[in-house]
């Protein structure tokens, strides 16, 4: 039986920026899949090179041209797309030899521009090419991009010119999605989009039939219908909740984390706390009330973890506003937080507004707000030890000079990527990635747990 196809076009993918990008660079490979391309680990192999790029703060895009740069060096064949690709006369004046450029998530024009740098193989065999999805992330977790676009408008941000307004997703292709993915041996659904909160505003909500009923295009149905779902073991999934702003209607996932249908965890990009601050921004600044609301969230579900980032040294942040984001910090708890420097992008806003903050002061105030949040998380971590909690598995190591097996898992206050992990000792042979397992805690640090499995 032929495992190849003949004179088979390779492909190979650099991927950059977050998830949501990573979801495009699986449904672009998709695609190439179905129309009987291979998939090269290396630039030597590949007949063309995707570069999908990130292009949100300066910092990205610098990393987003070196990758260009580097493709064109190793391979010579380069087709640009992402973010960044929405500044096509800057690439192609860097890059004069790119062969096509692209912007966010246009696939039909990333497929076709590699179809005219390495034409398919053509014939029977490419009938024979598997039709699964490309998945970039390991198998027992899959990304679940909702909708695309956004309709803030964040004077920091240009995310609304990189990739439009507000696009929702039909809910009944979202969930069929997610049923294949379960099907297929997804364990944990990450909820992703630019703003999961307004999911289906631009639709106004519109009803669509999901098994013989009827549900909303809305962020409160879509979690319920998820955690519905099982493996064929009857095994249901994990179902973390993504970039979701604090809307009124938030409340309502709550009481589906404590039933146990969406895993304890939001991710709330809340940027800073300082009124002043948050308007300069263009953003809701009832900070009091969140406080009030993050309190009753953890009455109704004392096991959530609420995720966060921050911007120091925005223009205008004067030494009392940042104070007062440390001081809401004591108050708020949160289990997880990512702090960045204020960046200046081109397009935003926010490059215009009085009162640049100096480096200096920049770094000073990143340091302090680390050290912050860093003894909250030690102290809320080290309240866990002697515990008993359930953690997936993310990947098993070598056995060590006695023979011993380790593993680094996560719990459900730990998104893949960019929140701690549980690190196993002396777990059993059969232990494999996506198998949940119940752990006792031995010790904390101030980012991991450390435990052993229970039994």
């Amino acid at each position: 039986m032929a495992t190849t196809i003949p004179d088979q076009k390779r492909v190979g993918m650099v991927s950059l920026g977050c998830p949501k990008a990573l979801v495009d660079s699986e449904r672009i490979l998709t695609r190439l899949r179905a129309d009987g391309y291979a998939m090269s680990a290396d630039y030597a192999g590949a007949d063309v090179v995707l570069v999908n790029t990130c292009g949100f703060r300066d910092s990205a895009k610098e990393e987003s041209l070196a990758a260009i740069g580097e493709a064109i060096a190793e391979n010579g064949r380069v087709i640009v797309t992402g973010c960044l690709g929405n500044e096509a006369e800057a690439i192609r004046a860097r890059f004069p030899d790119v062969l096509a450029v692209t912007g966010a998530h246009q696939y039909e024009a990333v497929v076709e521009a590699v179809h005219e740098a390495a034409p398919p193989a053509q014939g029977p065999f490419v009938d024979l090419v598997p039709t699964g999805d490309v998945k970039l992330t390991p198998r027992h977790y899959s990304y679940l991009k909702i909708s695309e676009g956004c309709n803030h408008a964040c004077s920091f941000c240009i995310i609304p010119s990189l990739r439009g307004k507000l696009a929702s997703r039909r809910i009944d292709a979202v969930l069929r999605e997610a049923e294949k993915l379960v099907a297929a041996g997804t364990r944990e659904l990450l909820v992703i989009s630019q703003d999961t909160s307004a999911y289906g505003v631009d639709v106004r909500h519109e009803e669509r039939t999901w098994k013989g009923q009827p549900v909303r295009t809305h962020m409160t149905d879509l979690a319920r219908e998820l955690g519905q779902l099982r493996s064929a073991d009857g095994t249901p999934s994990w179902v973390r909740l993504h970039y979701v702003y604090p809307y009124p209607h938030v409340d309502a996932v709550i009481p589906l984390m404590a039933e146990g249908l969406v895993t304890p965890y939001l991710d709330i990009p809340f940027q800073h706390a300082a009124p002043s601050v948050l308007k300069a921004m263009k953003r809701p600044a009832n900070e009091a009330k969140v406080l009030e609301r993050l309190r009753a969230w953890r009455e109704i579900c004392p096991d959530i973890a609420i995720r966060s980032s921050f911007v120091v040294g925005f223009p205008g942040e004067t030494e009392a506003d940042f104070q007062y984001l440390l001081d809401w910090l004591d108050e708020a708890q949160l289990d997880r937080v990512g702090a960045f420097r204020f960046e200046p992008v081109a397009g935003a806003a926010a490059n215009d507004l009085s009162g640049q903050v100096p480096e200096a002061v920049k770094e000073e105030r990143f340091a302090r707000i680390m050290e912050k949040t860093e003894a909250i998380s030690a102290a809320k971590l080290s309240a866990k030890i002697g515990r008993t909690i359930r953690v997936i598995v993310d990947e098993v190591g070598e056995p060590d000079e006695d023979g011993d097996l380790g593993a680094t898992a996560r719990s459900q206050a730990d998104a893949p990527e960019i929140d701690g992990a549980v690190y196993l000792r002396n777990v059993p042979a059969s232990l494999k990635p996506g198998d949940f397992a119940d752990v006792r805690i031995e010790d904390a640090d101030a980012h991991d747990l450390f435990g052993v499995i229970e039994g």
